[in-house]
């Protein structure tokens, strides 16, 4: 089993920094990709990025490249999502999840392939 708790979510200002931890308990972690998704009311759960554990290759949805960025620290089991100027839009609910079965990378955007999910924390931007 693992086991995924977010944190830090919260109320911002638009344009302002938030960082999310992920933090993973039970099964070994550090072999796992690890993907952020995020729901916003009345809306579909979408894909906000990945990263795999070898070499820290990760992938991002077009909106929010180059301004989140995902990292993980392995001792910790912790994975990481910073998300730089944020914009109302950007506001939803926000979860990790785990793929332990190392999909293709053109599944890490599809909640299908993620076998463990976290129960999420709100992310508000206000304008």
């Amino acid at each position: 089993q693992v086991q995924l708790v977010e944190s830090g979510g919260g109320l911002v200002q638009a344009g302002g920094p938030l960082r999310l931890s992920c933090a993973a308990s039970g099964r070994t972690f550090s072999r796992y990709a690890m993907g952020w998704f995020r729901q916003a009311p009345g809306k579909a759960r979408e894909f906000v990025g990945a990263i795999r554990w070898s070499r820290g290759i990760s992938y991002y949805a077009d909106s929010v490249k180059g301004r989140f960025t995902i990292s993980r620290d392995n001792a910790k089991d912790t994975v990481y999502l910073q998300m730089n100027s944020l914009k109302p839009e950007d506001t939803a609910v926000y979860y990790c999840a785990a793929d332990v079965n190392y999909s293709g990378s053109y599944y890490l955007t599809r909640n299908s392939a993620y076998d463990y999910w976290g129960q999420g924390t709100q992310v508000t931007v206000s304008s």
